[in-house]
């Protein structure tokens, strides 16, 4: 009997492993083709016909879908399952990524990156959802956070590298099509290890008018950042994109408010866990998150790397975000996940602020290694962190909408921190060519770093506000034909070592 019991034991192990596997893999295939076309768009532009103003929207068009759509996606999650959209947004990830290899002309492949931008708006808060449902608060919760975030943070960089690679040996369209066989690969796996979602037997109404508000005053938001650097901000396009999405976004506030079963439930961000989270998440990404892009033109634009040369610039920083993403799990579990989160951003700043000093003209890839590396530690360790916190002390039933919801400031944040800081990098830039050109480029770029490092230093001081817990929680372990129907204490937020009963 007790051999029995071990196995049982043993089985339902492997499956978890198996499981978060499975997610880990479903958010490197997120994160990777979030960077993989940046490397191919001067070969996209030449294949293509591009204009030098429209090729931007090859990487805009999944920007804007992905922001715009990431609350109905999170909601929908909840309304019929993180199974049922997990499968949705790998499906719509496979279709659109074969349309755009196969893609002729400029706006099929932009409609086609808009297509995607939609699966990951759909993917992205349904693996989060899973993650958050199917491991226990504490240890078991943080360990899978803990290899989620490593792919994720990971993915990025690996997705430069891959881009580079594959945009030389076979062409720009190949970025497009590895996403076939991944997509299709996670869904064969994803329909045995994802249980089938069980539905509460009255069904929630949709709130359709939230949706649409919602939906359309995020994408318009979302599209005036991503768009205004190109057609100015004083432009009648931009200042028309922001007042249609503020009219549309308070008229969703006012939706929410009276609706009996709204889309986003205001009385969310009374947790104040959530709602720091969701601060923590967009200023993570105006700073962190655009990092990447200003030393990939460091790479490029100041010492004339070639794609391939640049992903392989990235293997460093890459090694160091694995490291901290791992790391950072288990020392949630051991000191709490707030002081780990403040921890994690200090040594992230320490690292930018170092990557600023040593961005030189004449400067060597080896005097940018230590930045890189205490940098990645830091920000692989917050990226693990950051999504954890947020959702932390949420009703199974609305986990989808708390993640959608980070997820959106996520994107948010990254169309914001990266307008801002391009426009302070490029301000002196006009009519310099030559070695003129590469000085100001290189100080442009250091100053927005430095910008960026002063807003990682708010970063940690907005997440000091993380609740700390009164009491320390007792889960049981995760069974995964439990669908995640016990609620967890909402006043607990894992910032202290808990255990979990075997």
């Amino acid at each position: 009997m007790p051999s029995s019991a071990t196995s049982a034991v043993q089985a339902q192990r492997r499956r978890s492993g198996l499981l978060l596997a499975l997610l880990a893999f479903a958010q490197l295939i997120i994160s990777i083709d979030y960077n993989i076309v940046y490397v191919a768009l001067p070969e996209i532009g030449d294949g293509l016909g591009f204009s030098a103003q429209s090729l931007q929207w090859v990487i805009s068009a999944y920007a804007v879908a992905f922001g715009g759509f990431l609350l109905l996606g999170g909601r929908a999650c909840d309304l019929w399952g993180p199974r049922r959209i997990f499968i949705l947004g790998l499906s719509l990830y496979g279709v659109s990524s074969l349309l755009g290899g196969l893609a002729t002309e400029p706006g099929l492949l932009i409609a086609a990156r808009a297509v995607q931008g939609i699966g990951g708006a759909f993917l992205f808060p349904a693996t989060l959802t899973l993650v958050s449902t199917k491991f226990a608060e504490g240890k078991e919760r943080n360990r899978a956070f803990a290899v989620w975030g490593t792919a994720g943070g990971s993915g990025m960089i690996l997705g430069s590298l891959l881009g580079g690679v594959l945009t030389q040996a076979f062409g720009w369209e190949s970025v497009f099509f590895v996403n076939v066989p991944l997509a299709a690969l996670a869904i064969v796996f994803a329909l045995p290890l994802i249980t089938r979602d069980q539905l509460p037997a009255s069904r929630r109404s949709f709130d359709l008018a939230g949706a649409l508000t919602a939906t359309i005053g995020t994408t318009s938001v979302v599209f005036a950042l991503v768009q205004g650097p190109e057609s100015g901000w004083g432009s009648g396009l931009i200042i028309g994109a922001f007042v249609l999405g503020a009219a549309l976004l308070a008229a969703f506030l006012v939706i929410e408010q009276r609706s009996s079963d709204p889309l986003m439930p205001l009385r969310l961000f009374r947790n104040r866990n959530l709602s720091t989270g969701a601060a923590v998440t967009f200023f993570y990404m105006a700073t962190f998150g655009t990092l990447l892009y200003f030393l990939t033109v460091y790479f490029q634009g100041v010492h004339g790397y070639s794609a391939l040369q640049t992903g392989l610039a990235f293997l460093v920083p890459m090694a160091a975000i694995s490291i901290g993403a791992q790391t950072a799990g288990r020392l949630a579990t051991k000191f709490g996940l707030r002081a780990i989160m403040v921890a994690s951003l200090l040594i992230g700043l320490a690292g930018t602020v170092i990557v600023g000093l040593t961005l030189t003209t004449d400067g060597s890839y080896l005097s940018l290694v230590p930045g890189m590396l205490v940098l990645g530690l830091g920000q692989g360790a917050g990226y693990t962190l950051m999504f954890g916190a947020a959702t932390t002390g949420i009703d199974p039933t609305e986990q989808g909408i708390a993640s959608g919801w980070a997820s959106t400031t996520q994107q948010v944040g990254g169309a914001v921190g990266l307008a801002v800081l391009v426009a302070v990098a490029n301000s002196h830039l006009d009519g310099l060519t030559g070695h003129a050109l590469a000085t100001a480029t290189n100080n442009g770029l250091r100053t927005a770093v430095f910008l960026a490092a002063t807003g990682i230093a708010l970063t940690a001081l907005i997440a000091l506000n993380l609740q700390k817990p009164t009491t320390t929680q007792t889960t049981t372990n995760t069974d995964d034909t439990d669908t995640g129907s016990q609620e967890p204490d909402t006043t607990n937020t894992t910032d202290q070592p808990q255990t979990i009963n075997a």
